[in-house]
């Protein structure tokens, strides 16, 4: 692939500003999802501030070589919701929050220093492209459902009965915005210039808010709620005479570490230890996913960075980065796949860009109507650009196929393995502890490339066959 710009080029600061808006835009809808989810009084905002400051910590260090933005994890929502589970109080369960992702953090730190010792070619021997591969495009595929739902107005409008989404004026009018801002983006990175190629998302989004709006409008003008695809309340409320003042403009996030003090003289040996029980397992499933993601990254910029920076020191970034997250976000971050698929497609890897989404991330955290209008942006519209987002996660994975022998079948079966179990959604569930899709994919995929690697390959000349 043919980068625009590389790791190291540093576009000129109009564009940079645009691209960082870019990268935000590509991670916002999910890092904000996860304190919504959890709930429990946890402010987006400050989850966005905690994953601008965990970005900058993974980059620091990385050495600035791994153009990546690190969000909110949803593989620990379950972990999360632990902290607060069983009557546990609110400060002690934000202290939960931020001791569990120190947990999580030092599972990194422990494998950082294993590979550090022992060096990162026993990933490439349990982790070959045959495993990496078909994990990657799971990453991909295992979200598929998440981008149609969004297209089509969110999940809560599909029929488990008829297997679809009805037809009607909400889904109708959100799947002509999706779509448009699918189209808008694929136009622009196939036929636009060079700016254009850059900046697919930033346009692509700006389109579908605006035909959101105009359905809205319409909705509005006949009563027709369904057409309401927009919801302007926050705006009118924040801005109305009555209410507006200096919070009408500055945002303070309620950090985690502010609200878990309180929580210090509750804490508890057993408290420590569920949180411990929650959190540590999941650590090692993000593990796997932290090795495909970095894999991926990996095959679009064309250097391996396993080796350089090298991965204990992805590790600590995204494990240092987790932590400090938590701290004031309550959520531990990850290496987003939304931007890896942002890179791809634009064909930007400049880690600057990435630095920038991160600056801008803790800046609008404190904007308050910055921060209102990205919660205003439609499910719909998001879905639009998820489904190339996702899908190009998914086709990067792929392609990583290309060069193993498919012809062979110790190598079909262990795609076909993880291929099959991650479409099939295969996930299991230990009391609290669930290991998600991907993980238990790439897991089968490990055991049955290993099984296969003791057979010799098969020979065309040998006539018993």
């Amino acid at each position: 692939m043919k980068l625009i710009y590389d790791v190291k080029d540093r576009p000129k600061f109009g564009q940079l500003v645009v691209f960082a808006i870019q990268q935000l835009l590509a991670i916002m809808a999910a890092t904000i999802a996860v304190p919504n989810i959890i709930g429990n009084g946890m402010q987006p905002s400050a989850a966005l501030f905690g994953a601008g400051v965990g970005t900058i910590v993974y980059l620091l260090f990385t050495k600035f070589k791994s153009p990546v933005f690190l969000g909110s994890s949803f593989a620990f929502i379950g972990s999360m919701l632990s902290a607060f589970a069983g009557g546990v109080s609110m400060s002690l369960g934000y202290l939960g929050l931020i001791i569990g992702a120190a947990f999580a953090g030092l599972v990194y730190v422990v494998i950082a220093i294993i590979v550090k010792l022992a060096g990162v070619k026993w990933i490439s021997k349990i982790m070959p492209p045959v495993v990496i591969g078909p994990t990657v495009a799971i990453i991909g595929l295992s979200l598929a459902g998440n981008a149609i739902g969004d297209l089509a107005g969110g999940s809560g409008f599909f029929n488990a009965d008829t297997g679809s989404f009805p037809v009607n004026a909400h889904t109708g009018a959100a799947i002509i915005c999706g779509l448009i801002t699918l189209l808008v983006v694929m136009l622009c990175s196939i036929y636009g210039k060079k700016m254009m190629k850059l900046i697919p998302f930033v346009i692509g989004i700006v389109a579908g808010y605006a035909v959101a709006a105009v359905f809205t409008a319409i909705g509005n003008s006949t009563g027709n709620d369904a057409l309401k695809l927009i919801d302007f309340a926050p705006f009118v409320d924040n801005f109305s005479a009555a209410n507006i003042s200096i919070k009408s403009f500055v945002n303070i996030p309620d950090f985690t570490f502010i609200k878990a003090i309180d929580g210090i003289k509750e804490l508890s040996g057993s408290y420590i230890a569920t949180i411990a029980v929650a959190y540590v397992p999941v650590a090692f499933v993000v593990f796997a996913e932290h090795i495909a993601d970095h894999k991926n990254l990996s095959s679009i910029i064309e250097r391996d960075l396993l080796e350089e920076p090298g991965l204990s020191r992805t590790l600590l970034g995204d494990g240092v980065g987790s932590i400090a997250g938590a701290i004031f976000g309550g959520c531990p971050n990850t290496t987003y796949g939304e931007s890896v698929g942002c890179v791809a497609i634009t064909k930007n890897a400049s880690v600057v860009s990435i630095l920038g989404a991160a600056v801008l991330a803790i800046i609008v955290s404190f904007f308050t109507p910055f921060v209102i209008f990205l919660s205003s942006i439609p499910a719909c519209v998001m879905g639009g650009v998820c489904v190339a987002l996702y899908g190009f996660i998914a086709v990067s994975g792929l392609k990583m196929l290309q060069k193993v022998d498919l012809d062979d079948n110790r190598n079909l079966f262990t795609a076909s393995v993880i291929l099959i179990a991650g479409i099939g959604n295969f996930a299991l569930s230990f009391g609290q502890i669930t290991l998600k899709t991907v993980a238990c994919a790439l897991i089968l995929g490990i055991i049955v490339n290993l099984i296969g690697k003791k057979a010799k390959p098969a020979d065309e000349n040998d006539e018993s066959l």
